[in-house]
């Protein structure tokens, strides 16, 4: 990559977890602006010290108005950005510590998922020019009714990337507790490699199929601005993975990744009258309750009935069954069922568009394991499976041999 001249570098909550990673994220930063750089920094709260709010919520209140868990969870971005300062200051740079408020960030209304609306960057814009280095508290901003919003799991990852694109910065750094993006869960597959390079929709792809790296919406957000990522460790600090735009040129592996998720649950609404309009009141209703379906598979209509399966975040399992069993009447279902045993595999590779028979090579792979196949949906760039839970990290592993992740092109 060539020498850029503004970075935005964010750090999590592990590469600030105590005093001492906070002193190694100054000195890092010192050694950036060394180089000839610019830095703007995001930070996290302290290790689990978000965790550690959420419990007191929950010792000292059973309602929590969501303003309030708002106000109380961004303190712990604030105690990350003055502490960051005063190391920095140790170290003779001169920082300056912003709120999501202060740096200009406002957002929707939605207290504790709230999205960015609009990014207003003039105080970050001066304090660079006077030669200091902004220090931002990520995961959190300012409605237009001026309350103080959190935007939710990833938050901070999308603060680092609305300010790059806001600030015209030449690349946004994330650093966290891994040295990059790899071909699967280092944890499930020891062989597995880290990828220097991936492109915007294979990460998109790998974000939202259980890939813990990035999250989905921080992804979304620099590919639409166009704001090239580098994944990298604040405990190594070596080169990580660049997620970057996919150009013509590029030569793609056919798979680049297996990813796994256990994160969700099945539902099925079994005997459904097979009519026009009866799946569209059902997931009108389960969108109404905020409730997010994935994969979806209805079958083949046997008597004017079908069965319609799909499946929700784990969390929102109950609130989706209680759904489902209070329409089951009025749409003429005969029951609802439910499983949160399954996973969901997959496999993601821009080399897919132009390689047949990765789905049956895939398939062929979880057959020779006796592994069944629940559900599949696929994209040009992803197959999905649905495994029992118990096996989807020898199906990963089994995968990943398969098709040759474990060595390099």
């Amino acid at each position: 990559m060539a020498l850029v001249s503004l970075l935005v570098q964010k750090f999590g909550g592990t590469s600030v977890g105590d005093a001492e990673r906070i002193r190694a994220v100054a000195d890092h930063i010192m050694r950036t602006r060394r180089d000839g750089h610019q830095v703007v920094a995001v930070v996290s709260a302290m290790g689990k010290s978000t965790d550690d709010l959420l419990r007191l919520a929950n010792e000292v209140s059973s309602t929590q108005p969501p303003r309030e868990l708002d106000m109380l969870l961004t303190t712990g971005e604030r105690i990350s950005m003055a502490l960051l300062c005063m190391a920095l200051a140790d170290l003779g740079i001169p920082a300056a510590s912003f709120t999501g408020s202060q740096a200009g960030i406002m957002t929707s209304d939605e207290h504790t998922k709230a999205k960015i609306t609009e990014i207003r960057p003039d105080r970050l814009f001066e304090a660079l020019d006077q030669g200091f280095v902004p220090v931002v508290a990520g995961f959190q901003g300012m409605s237009a009714d001026r309350n103080i919003t959190t935007l939710g799991r990833g938050g901070s990852d999308v603060t680092a990337v609305a300010l790059a694109a806001a600030l015209k910065a030449d690349a946004c750094e994330i650093y966290t507790d891994v040295t990059g993006v790899y071909t699967a869960d280092p944890r499930v597959v020891p062989s597995a490699r880290k990828l220097p390079r991936v492109g915007f929709d294979e990460m998109l792809e790998m974000a939202a199929t259980g890939g813990r790296v990035l999250m989905l919406r921080s992804v979304e957000f620099a590919r639409n601005h166009h704001v090239p990522l580098h994944v990298r460790s604040s405990f190594t600090w070596e080169p990580g993975t660049w997620i970057v735009e996919e150009e013509p040129s590029m030569e793609y592996a056919v798979v680049t990744a297996v990813t796994h998720d256990t994160s969700e649950a099945k539902i099925t609404v079994t005997a459904v009258p097979d009519r026009p309009g009866v799946a569209a009141h059902l997931f009108r209703a389960v969108a109404e309750a905020g409730i997010n379906v994935d994969m979806i598979v209805q079958n083949t209509a046997e008597n004017g009935m079908t069965d319609i399966s799909f499946t929700v975040p784990k969390v929102d399992l109950r609130s989706a069954v209680a759904i489902c069993e209070t329409l089951a009447g009025e749409l003429g279902a005969a029951s609802v069922s439910y499983d949160d045993t399954m996973a969901r595999i997959s496999l993601i590779g821009a080399g897919m568009k132009t390689h047949p028979g990765v789905t049956a090579k895939m398939f062929e792979v979880l057959a020779e394991l006796g592994i069944n196949l629940e559900m599949i949906s696929t994209s040009s760039i992803r197959i999905s499976c649905v495994v029992r839970e118990d096996v989807v990290e020898h199906a990963m592993r089994a995968l990943h041999a398969a098709f040759d992740l474990d060595r390099a092109s």
